[in-house]
């Protein structure tokens, strides 16, 4: 019953190619829209005082604009042509969003690792802002055309072999499939292992001990505190203290019982708004510093969870994924937390969520041996390569969808959407060179507050 379902949807892939011809993903739909005031709609609900400090670092390269932007680029993809076919998705697939962490047996591993956008979306969504960010990346390097090109062209080849190989085998194989730092290290190309290894060794050295050294002091009275360092991290007021003590509660009541058991025997001293990333500038995120009965702290990073662009920009029905049974009011934190359980081949066992009353959370554990690869140190092939890293792995994202087997079918086994998808993010990367300099024209007239170097 499972393989003929698997057929058909396959030859329904297929069939989809008739009314929508592959080579159509490298059009790219143009429209009346003002970047900057798309991006402005999102700063309502963001921190005043931090909205500066979100346009000056979009501002720093057409790079960095690219990162902030996804609200832009769910609004163009919804202005294109689509399958139609949705999968769990990204939402914000491009190459700074995937990494390295430690699984819950001390491996690193490497995945997909923001999901702050993700929801169900059609799939090539996520595959098309990857190949963008790898062409938007390599020319901020100054890589030549054709290097880039073959970068976006590596991007969707190495998505369709993978996706077409998972879906091959059973639901269970494509469940478990996961890379480590083992894997790695064996399957790098030679002009990559020195990164590797630099990368990973950053990411071992990121404990709780390595956080408790650099974030914190110890006050007059002994006690361990988080350093204050305005903007970017500063203490809320003596009440939200209170007020985390008891949504820490609320977050152990969807944890498993075995964690949830491990995070009771800890106790929250001290909280600490910190500013992270770029596109989550302004939004509300804490670190939570907990003691435990001897040993290491725990660090948990807190961060407000607002509805995906996938939905407010690209207009995608905000659908709890298939199979999921969220209870009621659980919120956009929930969202968050299912979707990356359902991408991520191993998740963090302190991966949870509460709701407050105006604003939804999701919680993690901050910085438990996680490393990213520097993109902007990247060398040609270096960008190739780690470009059809990231498009393996969301393939095997996308692969535990119900909908791969369409997907599979629709891209069949020619290198014709390969081509449309290089097309296609050759002249995005157009579009979003295009977008930077209107928002550096936005800030030279005054129009945008900036604080740069922040």
């Amino acid at each position: 019953m499972a393989r003929r379902r698997t057929a058909e949807q396959r030859e329904a892939g297929r069939a989809a190619r008739k009314v929508l011809p592959r080579r159509q993903h490298g059009e790219l739909s143009s429209y009346d829209r003002d970047p900057v005031d798309l991006l402005d709609t999102q700063n309502t609900q963001r921190i005043p005082d931090l909205v500066p400090v979100r346009w000056g670092r979009m501002l720093e390269s057409p790079f960095a604009f690219f990162r902030g932007s996804a609200a832009v680029m769910a609004a163009d993809l919804a202005a294109g042509p689509s399958t139609g076919t949705q999968v769990v998705a990204c939402g914000d697939a491009h190459l700074a969003n995937f990494g390295l962490y430690a699984s819950p047996e001390r491996r690193i591993v490497f995945d997909l690792n923001d999901f702050d956008e993700a929801g169900n979306a059609p799939w090539e969504w996520d595959l098309k802002r990857l190949a963008a960010s790898v062409v938007v990346a390599g020319r901020d390097r100054g890589f030549d055309a054709s290097v880039v090109r073959q970068a976006a062209t590596a991007v969707a080849a190495e998505y369709r072999g993978r996706l077409a190989e998972l879906v091959a085998l059973s639901a269970l194989d494509r469940y478990y499939a996961s890379i480590d730092a083992a894997w790695l290290e064996e399957h790098v190309a030679d002009g990559g292992r020195g990164l590797l290894h630099k990368t990973l060794k950053k990411a071992r050295r990121r404990t709780s001990e390595q956080v408790l050294s650099s974030l914190t002091t110890t006050d007059e009275g002994g006690r361990t505190r988080i350093t204050d360092d305005p903007p970017l991290v500063r203490h809320p007021p003596a009440a939200a203290v209170a007020l985390a003590e008891k949504v820490l509660a609320d977050y152990t009541k969807v944890l498993r019982s075995d964690v949830a058991m491990l995070v009771g025997q800890f106790t929250l001293v001290d909280v600490a708004m910190r500013v992270v990333g770029v596109g989550s500038v302004g939004t509300q995120a804490y670190v939570a510093l907990l003691e435990g009965p001897g040993g290491p702290p725990l660090f948990l990073q807190v961060k407000e969870a607002s509805p995906s662009v996938l939905t407010t920009y690209g207009k995608v029905p905000a659908v709890p994924p298939a199979g999921t049974h969220l209870p009621a009011g659980a919120g956009e934190g929930a969202r968050v937390v299912s979707a990356q359980r359902i991408l991520q081949a191993v998740s963090d066992p302190f991966l949870g969520w509460f709701a407050g009353p105006r604003r939804s959370f999701y919680v993690r554990q901050l910085r438990d041996m996680k490393g990213s690869v520097d993109v902007a140190a990247l060398a040609p092939d270096q960008l190739v390569n780690y470009g059809r890293l990231c498009a393996s792995q969301l393939a095997r994202a996308h692969a535990q969808s119900p909908t791969a087997a369409f997907v599979a079918g629709y891209l069949g086994s020619s290198e014709s959407f390969d081509d449309a998808v290089a097309r296609w993010a050759v002249a995005y990367a157009d579009q979003v060179e295009r977008d930077h300099a209107a928002l550096a024209a936005a800030a030279a007239a005054g129009r945008i507050p900036v604080e740069r170097g922040v």
